[in-house]
């Protein structure tokens, strides 16, 4: 059992289970009913994005120091009590069943959902490479 990170849009692997959006918005373009079928995904949980404020700085970052920048905001995003149960809960459920979290970008060095891969690790996840 285990979580895989993944880009939204993309193929699903063999048993890759339930994907979990952690997108601030929803597919553009996309009927709901299609964001499944279209491989974005089963649940959306806008929860674990980051804040619009937050996204603004990924968006304008040119250098390392602005990418340090966004992940270190993004991180201290993640330490309020509800973004933190929420990866405990995941953290856990890795150890029950499969499933995936993702997000759009298409490099995941450059996308907050590198940070969310480290914060799982961090807390015992296990995390597919």
């Amino acid at each position: 059992m285990s979580i895989r990170i993944v880009r939204l849009g993309t193929n699903r692997s063999p048993n890759e289970g339930l994907r979990v959006g952690t997108v601030r918005r929803p597919p553009r373009g996309v009927p709901k009913s299609e964001y499944a079928v279209q491989n974005w995904y089963d649940v959306w949980f806008p929860n674990l994005s980051p804040s619009p404020e937050t996204i603004k700085l990924g968006q304008q970052a040119k250098n390392p120091n602005d990418w340090k920048a966004f992940f270190r905001k993004f991180r201290a995003e993640m330490t309020t009590p509800e973004n933190s149960k929420a990866l405990d809960l995941l953290a856990a459920l890795s150890h029950q069943t499969n499933f995936s979290i993702g997000c759009y970008c298409a490099e995941e060095e450059r996308c907050h959902r590198s940070a969310l891969r480290a914060l799982l690790l961090e807390r015992g996840a296990a995390v597919e490479r």
